[in-house]
């Protein structure tokens, strides 16, 4: 299997997990996620893993992912660049709500770590979630 086809596969697993932690881990100590579609008051940019970590760091307390309804997977010419389309049936934790967000993420993976994660999302999913903004952060 395709060391981008891997990365992505164990990130998927340890969403799927609840395992924030260990899909933080996945992030090279330099490696950046992006939002291009972020709203006013939600970050665009987090640089280093420990950022991603703290980003993700109470994401289950808002979103319930269940489980990935649609994939599809394009290998770029690019050896370390790997475009996914995937669904999601997730809830909305604060309102029980199910959610059916779709995804698209430009992965750059570099010895094995993601080194560049954009994430082009639909923002108006947090109407129903707390989640990313720092009124719906807690201290857990």
């Amino acid at each position: 299997m395709d060391d981008r086809v891997k990365v992505f596969e164990r990130a998927k697993e340890l969403l799927l997990g609840h395992d924030m932690r260990g899909f933080a881990d996945l992030w090279a100590v330099d490696g950046t996620m992006e939002f291009p579609f972020a709203p006013p008051g939600r970050p665009r940019l987090l640089e280093g893993r420990e950022a991603v970590r703290e980003y993700l760091r109470d994401y289950t307390d808002h979103i319930d992912l269940r489980t990935v309804t649609h994939e599809v997977v394009h290998l770029t010419e690019d050896p370390a660049v790997l475009i996914v389309e995937f669904s999601v049936d997730a809830v909305a934790v604060g309102t029980g709500r199910p959610l059916h967000p779709t995804y698209i993420a430009v992965i750059t993976v570099r010895d094995g770590e993601i080194a560049s994660y954009r994430d082009y999302w639909n923002p108006l999913m947090l109407d129903e979630v707390s989640f990313g903004s720092e009124e719906g952060r807690t201290d857990g």
